[in-house]
């Protein structure tokens, strides 16, 4: 699995120059800008929301106030790390809803660079199909609405399992690959809807090559530490990288 996970992190640098070579900044940069206003907007709300369940919960259970009566700092500084993971938790569990919608909105986008990417690759043409457009529509809408589900199960069992001391602390990780697992799922799927593998095909098919889905999406995920500019390359860089990464393991 290391070795897919290299191959799917070159594959980002890979994306950088093919995109230039071949210039598709114009598939690049609009709807990365649309992205980077949505998500600046959505975390801004997230975070708030996430600050105001978590105050809610303390309330609501009594938990501060049975600390506060106790005068523990020990116990004081581990209700506060606690606090601080469940909201990171949070704040993944929010993106992940975010970037769901974003892929069902961007799918239309996303096929089109796959498909560009790959017959550049390739050297051979995909003729433009409205019908084929569509079916790959509705197939990374139902797969976005299944990963949805089960992530949503993942990500509420690691919220129970960080209310648990030590064991809590590594749940942020935990969180974070789940997280890119499923986002390189998504980019990963136009590659493999385009060698004709249905939903269980892919599903068995990227559950045998998780290296590349979670080096995908964690690349993805470092790519929003750059401010603006990494917002608004990361998604089209992601599902480029996903194609390139594809060819690279398959001639590996």
């Amino acid at each position: 699995m290391l070795k897919e996970i290299v191959i799917a992190v070159q594959s980002y640098f890979k994306a950088h120059q093919f995109i230039i070579q071949n210039r598709l900044w114009k598939w690049i940069l609009i709807p990365g800008i649309i992205y980077a206003l949505l998500f600046a907007a959505s975390m801004y709300f997230f975070g708030r929301s996430a600050t105001g369940v978590i105050e809610y919960l303390t309330e609501f259970s009594g938990i501060r106030n049975w600390v506060q009566k106790l005068e523990n700092s020990w116990l004081g500084f581990f209700f506060t790390l606690a606090g601080i993971i469940f909201w990171i938790i949070l704040m993944f569990f929010y993106f992940s809803l975010f970037k769901y919608i974003w892929l069902i909105l961007g799918s239309p986008i996303f096929a089109y660079l796959s498909e560009k990417t790959s017959s550049i690759i390739e050297g051979r043409d995909y003729p433009f199909s409205m019908k084929q457009l569509w079916a790959d529509m509705i197939r990374g809408i139902r797969l976005a609405l299944r990963n949805t589900l089960w992530q949503t199960v993942y990500t509420l069992s690691i919220l129970i399992l960080s209310f648990i001391p030590v064991i809590g602390w590594a749940t942020p990780i935990l969180a974070l690959f789940v997280e890119c697992y499923y986002y390189g799922f998504s980019m990963l799927d136009y590659s493999c809807e385009r060698k004709q593998m249905n939903v269980s095909k892919s599903i068995e098919y990227v559950g045998k090559h998780k290296g590349l889905a979670i080096g995908n999406g964690l690349v993805f995920y470092m790519m929003h530490g750059i401010i603006v500019i990494g917002w608004v390359l990361a998604p089209a860089y992601a599902v480029i990288a996903a194609t390139i990464s594809m060819h690279e393991q398959k001639n590996s």
